[in-house]
């Protein structure tokens, strides 16, 4: 009895258009040079924590052996850090919330409405992007001292909203400008008054624009150290980037626990950026095809 054979299986070869084409080795190289250039501090910062002091002067570049953990435990224990922390999560929270609703607000008249100056106006806006804190630093500093807000988060905070201002109206314009005039059409044939338009479809329609700017806004102000540092004259005010400053001082002699201090200060915001990353490239994207 002939035993009938399975015909061999023809696997389809991809046209060359579908195949992932590798790139040169020189290209990936160079990618891992600088990616090592931008994780070697931190990881270096990480790591120098948990060792002491005796082993980073007899190894500097060496890893921890064997591992030390009471400086992460002293700097966690430590109510100063933790209000340190409260304060930069105010500081970030209330910015982000001010360059938010500031910003949609002035994007949607700007993307919208059709008045003389539309065009200066949006011009101004992004005019100030070329002008960084560090020029206005002196001016920020006396205005903000006549107001009589030295020493208190809000003396950060409204100049951090005015700041990140024009990168969010920068990057909100283009998306509530790609909204269809037929959908404001039919919302205002249905009733909605133009408030309601602005929050039934214009919010959740630039709602990835709307979380860009927000964790653009957030990192900026945790990072935030010039302003801080002329405004803060009391430690009971300073944020993260001021105590690393503070406990680097305090604690000169001992570079493991500064390090320690400094890699718990850094990490919020790296998870906090790693778990956003790719909103805020959807939402860069978005602008750009805006």
């Amino acid at each position: 009895m002939a035993v009938l054979e399975a015909p061999p299986r023809l696997h389809k070869k991809r046209p060359p258009s579908d195949r992932q084409e590798w790139g040169s080795p020189a290209t990936y190289f160079i990618a891992f040079v600088f990616i090592a250039l931008c994780l070697g501090p931190v990881v270096y910062i990480i790591l120098g924590g948990f060792r002491d002091n005796s082993q980073i002067t007899n190894s500097p570049a060496g890893f921890p052996d064997p591992w030390n953990f009471d400086n992460y435990a002293e700097v966690l224990a430590s109510r100063t850090f933790w209000q340190q922390v409260g304060n930069s999560a105010i500081a970030g929270l209330a910015t982000t919330i001010g360059v938010v609703v500031l910003g949609l607000m002035a994007s949607f008249v700007l993307a919208r409405y059709r008045f003389a100056g539309r065009g200066a106006m949006y011009s101004l806006f992004a005019a100030g992007l070329m002008f960084p804190m560090t020029v206005a630093i002196t001016p920020l500093y006396i205005l903000v001292r006549e107001l009589g807000l030295m020493n208190s988060l809000a003396g950060v905070i409204l100049p951090q909203i005015a700041f990140g201002l024009p990168v969010t109206i920068i990057i909100l314009v283009p998306f509530l400008k790609a909204i269809p005039d037929e959908i404001e059409e039919a919302a205002s044939i249905d009733g909605t008054s133009r408030l309601g338009f602005f929050f039934r479809m214009v919010v959740p329609l630039s709602l990835p624009g709307v979380v860009t700017t927000g964790i653009l806004a957030f990192v900026a102000s945790w990072n935030s150290y010039l302003l801080p540092l002329f405004i803060l004259g009391d430690q009971a005010t300073y944020t993260l980037p001021l105590g690393v400053q503070a406990f680097a001082s305090q604690y000169s002699v001992d570079t493991a626990k500064v390090l320690a201090f400094t890699s718990l200060s850094m990490i919020p915001a790296l998870i906090f950026f790693t778990l956003f990353e790719r909103r805020i490239v959807g939402g860069l994207t978005g602008a750009v095809k805006g």
